[in-house]
């Protein structure tokens, strides 16, 4: 992610946003970088972006400097135009991370407070508070499906593939268009928890135990600019999942695993899904030879009942508690 400096705009109009994804394109070729994503928003952008050379210092650098010459020479005008070092989260590439960060990514031009989802109204909606009317909704939904500079339009086949854009993979994650279209609308239409994607970026690794530890051995130090990305997001085992639901629950795993509509096995797998880095294939594996479309299911009507019923976001509070004290 890069920033404006002092948070002034750097897409003007179309032209700006035009001139900026020529230059993404030719990134693409000139550094073999892969793009799977982007959001251009005024004062910034994100991208999500695949450097088998590793080289994405040299891709952003080049970028950047590239679009701020253009800019300085349209506008005649001198001097920095980001904000110091573009910002960047290594993704694990295993597991839901991918599919994660591009929902959040995605999801950027509808996070404002005219369309009621800045981060007080989603920690506000999320725990039913207040709910949001059909107007909001639709009007959201229609922002996330018209923002021209968005990845979005085409990853929901509202709009033409860039041709050096790659949505293979992403898609390939959520199942194909209408089920990724309808991953990311779950999180306007509060069938799910926009604020689980609160402080991703802010972090220097996402994903796995593994690729964590890997990634804390490759970061020795951190900038004066962003001493908070010492930090990584932690994930957990599928075993202490189930402890914590266990625990919580006061039955055993097997007891209750295959009991039918008991809410335990579905708290097993949302809880899985937030906080494991497993992917729906492995879930499933674990929890008893569940097909990963059946595990997607069950997650996501959960997430939906959730949204609905208060005592059980209780319970699943507790048992978010209790995964964070066993696995200290």
């Amino acid at each position: 992610m890069s920033r404006g400096i002092e948070r002034r705009a750097i897409f003007l109009d179309n032209s700006y946003c035009f001139h900026f994804l020529d230059l993404l394109g030719e990134m693409t070729s000139r550094f073999n970088v892969e793009v799977h994503a982007y959001v251009l928003m005024g004062n910034h952008y994100h991208l999500i972006v695949r450097t088998p050379e590793a080289n994405a210092s040299r891709a952003m650098q080049w970028l950047n400097v590239s679009y701020s010459a253009w800019f300085n020479a349209k506008r005649q005008r001198a001097g920095h135009l980001f904000q110091g070092r573009f910002r960047s989260t290594l993704i694990d590439g295993h597991g839901g991370w991918l599919l994660d960060m591009s929902a959040y990514l995605h999801l950027n031009p509808v996070r404002v407070s005219v369309l009621g989802l800045t981060k007080a109204d989603n920690k506000a909606e999320a725990l039913g508070l207040v709910k949001p009317n059909r107007e909001q909704v639709l009007a959201r939904l229609r922002t996330l499906r018209d923002h021209r500079w968005s990845s979005y339009r085409a990853y929901g086949n509202y709009g033409k593939v860039p041709p050096w854009l790659f949505t293979k993979e992403i898609l390939r994650r959520a199942g194909g268009q209408a089920a990724y279209r309808k991953y990311v609308q779950q999180y306007v239409t509060r069938g799910m928890d926009p604020s689980e994607f609160e402080g991703l970026t802010e972090r220097v690794a996402v994903g796995g135990r593994d690729f964590l530890d890997k990634a804390r051995s490759l970061v020795s130090s951190t900038s004066p600019e962003q001493p908070e990305r010492r930090f990584v997001t932690q994930h957990i085992s599928f075993a202490t999942v189930v402890s914590a639901v266990e625990n919580v629950k006061g039955e055993q795993w097997e007891a209750f695993r295959n009991r039918y509509g008991d809410w335990g096995h579905s708290m097993v797998l949302y809880l899985a899904r937030l906080r494991t880095g497993l992917s729906l294939k492995e879930i499933g594996s674990l929890s008893g030879e569940m097909e990963y479309k059946n595990v997607s299911t069950r997650v996501r009507r959960f997430k939906k009942r959730l949204a609905e019923d208060r005592h059980l976001r209780e319970i699943a509070n507790r048992c978010m508690k209790r995964m964070t004290n066993d696995e200290t």
